[in-house]
């Protein structure tokens, strides 16, 4: 055993965020079961929504996701009715997802569930620390040219 010390685990900012991170993550995963979809599925929903139909290749893009995962969930969400899968006028080979009735229906409903997992969690926050803790954080995220969205 040698006599350099040894950092503990409290120690590093990012056990911090990842503590933090997992219990938002999780409560709202939670909420989300109650609605019968997952957070990735709810991603999908809020990227569809209001947007015009996407090919799959670009919502894989805007989210970071590989093209397989994103046709799994699109095929769980269709299976839910929630999207839809239609070809693409111009280009037969290839298809567009955009949300049904159903899936913008469900969406403010959803949403509202994550201002609350939000309020949940921050509500300890002055409005000045929370504005502070989002400027570092989007910081970050800039400098270091993240990109996925985080859906696990």
């Amino acid at each position: 055993m040698t006599d350099e010390a040894v950092s503990r685990l409290t120690d590093h900012l990012g056990f911090w965020l990842r503590l933090v991170s997992n219990h938002v993550s999780h409560g709202f995963a939670r909420k989300l079961e109650g609605r019968g979809v997952t957070v990735a599925e709810w991603v999908v929903l809020r990227e569809l929504y209001g947007a015009a139909p996407l090919p799959p290749s670009r919502l894989a893009d805007r989210m970071g996701m590989t093209r397989g995962a994103i046709s799994k969930l699109a095929d769980r969400l269709i299976a839910k009715g929630l999207v839809r899968r239609a070809d693409d006028p111009l280009d037969g080979r290839a298809h567009k997802l955009s949300l049904t009735d159903d899936g913008a229906t469900l969406l403010p409903d959803l949403a509202r569930l994550a201002d609350a997992n939000d309020a949940e969690f921050f509500a300890g926050l002055t409005a000045t620390e929370r504005s502070v803790m989002e400027g570092a954080l989007r910081r970050i995220v800039a400098e270091h040219g993240l990109k996925d969205v985080p859906v696990d």
